[in-house]
């Protein structure tokens, strides 16, 4: 997308699933991306597999790792035009009655926390350019509380998308365009933890990385003056309503 080239990118979570995928499609038009994460080697991995992206080891839920994230992915790449908040987490023991405080805070603090500290860094750039994109990939679980993804989960998402709502409304003069995505069931690495494991018929049917990937690249390269606050994409299959 001609909208892109050039534009600096940051995607959390980028080394497997939606931020790898999002990572080939923004490099392939032509934007300067970096991707950020815990693991190191599937960072590398992304990285040496799609030419011009560079990676940065990052744990989002430490609020001073990010702003470091920040501040050198900026120095990296001059400027960060889109931030893709990508980064999430679940577990198997999701349910109330097994749900520990310990990852309860996992939960909420990778899922919510890492994305304000994300936003937080990057926000005062963008108001000085007056320009500026912040894409969050929640979940229908943000929406909708499905027990299947568990109240830690579904909490941190809930409060992402009240995150992003409220962000979206204080700046609608400044430029800066906030959009929230919600998946439905999406065939990534995600998928081990859950408490069930998913056969390969489910997986077949379900959402893959590049759709979503597509989706937020959509979102990034429309005009200035287009905003997405919204946007559900789920298997065809999968019931919302």
């Amino acid at each position: 997308m001609a909208g892109l080239a050039g534009r600096g990118v940051l995607i959390t979570g980028g080394g497997s699933g939606v931020g790898q995928a999002a990572a080939k499609l923004f490099a392939q038009a032509g934007a300067k991306v970096a991707i950020a994460g815990r693991d190191e080697a599937k960072l590398r991995k992304t990285a040496t597999g799609i030419h011009g992206v560079i990676f940065n080891t990052c744990d989002v839920t430490d609020a001073a790792d990010v702003a470091e994230l920040i501040k050198t992915v900026t120095a990296q790449l001059g400027r960060i035009d889109v931030l893709v908040n990508n980064a999430g987490t679940n577990i198997k023991a999701r349910r109330m009655r097994e749900l520990t405080v310990e990852n309860w805070n996992r939960l909420v603090r990778t899922n919510l926390d890492g994305a304000f500290y994300c936003i937080k860094e990057v926000l005062p750039q963008m108001l000085e350019r007056k320009d500026g994109v912040i894409i969050n990939v929640n979940s229908i679980s943000g929406k909708r509380p499905y027990p299947l993804a568990g109240a830690g989960y579904a909490a941190g998402k809930f409060g992402l998308h009240a995150l992003a709502g409220c962000l979206a409304g204080e700046e609608v003069e400044s430029g800066i365009r906030v959009s929230s995505i919600y998946p439905g069931e999406i065939d990534t690495p995600i998928l081990e933890e859950r408490p069930t494991p998913v056969t390969p018929e489910q997986r077949a049917k379900i959402l893959k990385p590049e759709d979503v990937a597509a989706a937020i690249l959509w979102v990034a390269g429309l005009p200035a003056h287009v905003s997405v606050p919204e946007l559900i994409i789920k298997p065809t299959a999968q019931t919302y309503f």
